[in-house]
């Protein structure tokens, strides 16, 4: 979801000045800066920034000390949205887009500037038809490159135990070909596969030369390559 906010933000309609991509994990950070240019944004006028920290100091200094206009929270952790909170500007919106299994989870939020920098909290839970026919329209256009999300590819027979054990299963999507039989297999997997299988090797010299990312040319070979 976080990277195709990232998405969103870099090549939607509406186009901001500066976006900051937060994440305590580096290997997650790693992987949004390699698929989103900073060198590329600025042509779009957006200064874009990946940052590992939870410190506010750090963050608003990144504002210049103003805080942000819009704050998503894309983990239900109290921390993370006291420090989305923390960092709000004047008028600034947090989203909650985080959907917590907790039914009590609470985080402390500054009412204090509810009332007087005239901060604002929302939740956001599924779409809108009108929301599906934007996302359409942005991915119709190359606006948008779903695959960012798909980290995994597998084939009927991975079906059942993938959708079983979806939540214990790390990484983003998975993405299922009833066609093919082939086990649940990440994308990073390939280079490994691929000293034994040619057909991997291939797999992974298209995906490389693709930012590492799945992509049409990858689902073709593997269609005519796996039966």
């Amino acid at each position: 979801m976080g990277l195709v906010a990232i998405d969103i933000a870099l090549h939607g309609k509406r186009k901001p000045s500066m976006v900051v991509v937060t994440d305590v994990d580096e290997a997650r950070l790693k992987r949004a800066a390699s698929i989103f240019s900073a060198e590329k944004a600025a042509k779009d006028g957006i200064k874009l920034i990946f940052a590992n920290t939870s410190d506010t100091d750090e963050l608003l200094k990144l504002s210049d000390g103003t805080g942000f206009d819009d704050v998503f929270v894309y983990a239900p952790v109290p921390a993370v949205v006291e420090l989305g909170d923390s960092i709000l500007g004047f008028d600034g919106s947090l989203n909650f887009f985080a959907g917590p299994l907790d039914k009590k989870f609470s985080a402390n939020f500054n009412f204090y500037n509810v009332h007087y920098a005239q901060h604002h909290v929302t939740g956001t839970s599924g779409s809108t038809p009108e929301d599906m026919r934007d996302i359409v329209e942005l991915i119709g256009e190359n606006r948008l490159d779903p695959s960012v999300m798909i980290t995994h590819i597998g084939g009927i027979d991975a079906a059942i135990d993938t959708t079983v054990n979806l939540p214990n299963i790390p990484g983003g999507k998975k993405l299922i070909y009833t066609h093919i039989e082939l086990p649940l297999t990440t994308l990073t997997e390939f280079e490994k596969l691929g000293e034994t299988d040619s057909r991997f090797k291939a797999l992974d010299n298209i995906v490389k030369a693709n930012n590492g990312l799945w992509c049409t040319e990858a689902e073709k070979y593997l269609l005519d390559n796996f039966s």
